[in-house]
């Protein structure tokens, strides 16, 4: 569980999270999140010539979205709108995240971050062209300029 807060115009670059459940929820200011789902492996649609320079996989382009404080949580699944972006829009912009069960890397839950094979996923202003559409993700290292720190939560215990 984490509040995160973004500067205008900060994106946290496309990721997933396998295996795990989440809600996000607007505090403060408006966020935009891109949403695509994982797609088996195509047995005919061979990925684009610029895969070659990493792990490539299908997905589904789904939803664009604006969400504010006054919007229902934006829930993701393992296997829906797992694959996320998500963009700080006219202004900084806080959120709520729960995940759950937690990160895990020795049993296959570690955040892994994905760039379009097409290009970036449309900034703002821009609509996406018709959606859902399939397209081609390609395994990145975690941006350089982007950075995610965390403090210790000095509350009460939280039992669930």
């Amino acid at each position: 569980m984490g509040v995160f807060l973004l500067r205008s115009g900060a994106c946290i670059p496309l990721h997933d999270h396998p295996g795990m459940n989440g809600m996000l929820k607007v505090l403060y200011g408006t966020l935009r999140i891109a949403c695509l789902d994982t797609l088996p492996p195509a047995a005919a649609a061979p990925p684009p010539p610029a895969a070659a320079a990493g792990p490539c996989h299908r997905a589904l382009y789904r939803s664009r979205q604006h969400y504010t404080p006054a919007s229902p949580p934006c829930l993701l699944s393992p296997h829906t709108d797992n694959l996320h972006q998500i963009d700080a829009v006219d202004g900084p912009a806080a959120f709520l995240d729960i995940l759950a069960p937690p990160y895990d890397p020795q049993h296959g839950r570690d955040c892994h971050y994905y760039r379009l094979l097409e290009g970036p996923l449309p900034q703002a202003g821009a609509e996406p062209p018709g959606l859902p559409r399939e397209v081609w993700l390609m395994e990145t290292p975690q941006a350089a300029d982007f950075w995610c720190g965390g403090e210790p939560y000095p509350g009460p215990r939280v039992c669930l």
